[in-house]
């Protein structure tokens, strides 16, 4: 059988490039032959072994690529074809998908239920760190890129655009609202973005990076918070008279991050959690009001199918927003380990990097 260079995890701290067999391709699959994929921060908590998977998992989940082969039983589509799919690829037969919830199509796969939802790539089968991609329920989850674009232009749309989004989505903004973004990672910086879209009139942006508050301006931020030199949460406070904010989206996954998103925010008013946590929450009695603010706390979880990556990429086509500065290093996937030495311990001012095999 042929091979395939493909990152793979061997242990807590260990992601290493090793050849694998080419995955073969049943009746409703589609492989994909990568042309760019990028590592996200869910990966490192991977490689930290604070999310775990199973050794010798191929890792990734944001696909770029041409369609090598179809499945017997996929159609629309044909060989040699430039696709995305989402990082969350549901079946849209499950229990979870016809409630509604896509992204949560976790139950009824023979590889059983995982508390992160329908996240299977990198996940629970192989992923997109590789030269090629076994793409399941393709016919559901393969989206044809739009003639003009680049693989970097829609190298966020899998997850980090899908999910920046959904932030801003779930927090219920409306038109004229006041939003506070915690965090200006690349998730964050979607979550800006998406705020934007969705008409809030002034959006508050926080982080500790100087220049990721500078792209944080170009992607809609109004006002920009350096938290190292900043009370950020009295000053949010003071720009609202007192009110609070309409809506925070806390981007980061940590105890500080969202206890300030909780603190900033109005009565009756929406925390959206974005981030990927690694040890326990606690919510402080006081700026939860001891349970009887009417405050929404919801979490999201990328939402996928063809449907949503095609929603995405018209936001691209029609320059609604350029997310091109979010690549800031490229590697090929022969260097994958040195990607993520890069990536993982944030140096030289990366945000996302962009791999090609």
């Amino acid at each position: 059988m042929a091979g395939m260079q493909a990152a793979v995890f061997q242990g807590p701290g260990k992601i290493v490039l090793q050849e694998k067999p080419i995955p073969a391709v049943g009746p409703t699959d589609a492989l994909i032959r990568i042309t760019t994929t990028t590592i996200c921060g869910t990966d490192i908590h991977i490689l930290k072994g604070e999310y775990p998977v199973e050794r010798g998992l191929t890792i990734g989940h944001e696909p770029v690529g041409i369609i090598e082969k179809l499945g017997s039983g996929v159609t629309g589509y044909h060989e040699g074809q430039r696709v995305i799919a989402g990082a969350i690829c549901p079946s849209f037969y499950s229990y979870a998908c016809q409630d509604g919830c896509a992204s949560q199509d976790g139950q009824g796969h023979s590889h059983g239920y995982k508390p992160m939802g329908g996240w299977r790539f990198g996940n629970t089968i192989d992923g997109t760190q590789a030269e090629y991609v076994l793409v399941p329920d393709a016919q559901a989850n393969l989206a044809p890129i739009p003639d003009g674009l680049t693989d970097e232009q829609v190298l966020m749309c899998p997850d980090i655009m899908s999910t920046g989004f959904s932030g801003a989505e779930h927090a219920n903004i409306k038109i004229g609202d006041i939003v506070a973004v915690f965090a200006q990672g690349p998730i964050g910086l979607c979550a800006t973005a998406g705020a934007r879209l969705r008409g809030a009139s002034l959006i508050i942006a926080v982080d500790g990076i100087d220049d990721r508050l500078n792209i944080s301006r170009q992607m809609g931020a109004d006002v920009t918070l350096n938290f190292r030199n900043t009370d950020v949460v009295q000053e949010i406070l003071r720009i609202t008279g007192g009110r609070g904010v309409d809506a925070s989206i806390e981007a980061l996954g940590t105890q500080a991050t969202f206890e300030s998103a909780l603190r900033v925010l109005k009565p009756g008013g929406t925390l959206s959690s974005l981030g990927v946590y690694s040890s326990d929450l606690k919510i402080p009695l006081d700026a939860f009001a001891a349970g009887l603010g009417d405050h929404r706390i919801i979490t999201s979880l990328c939402p996928g199918g063809k449907e949503r990556m095609r929603r995405l990429m018209n936001v691209i086509e029609t320059q609604r927003i350029d997310l091109g500065p979010l690549v800031t290093h490229r590697f090929k996937l022969a260097d994958i380990e040195a990607a993520y030495d890069l990536f993982g311990h944030q140096r030289d001012g990366v945000l996302k990097v962009a791999i090609t095999p």
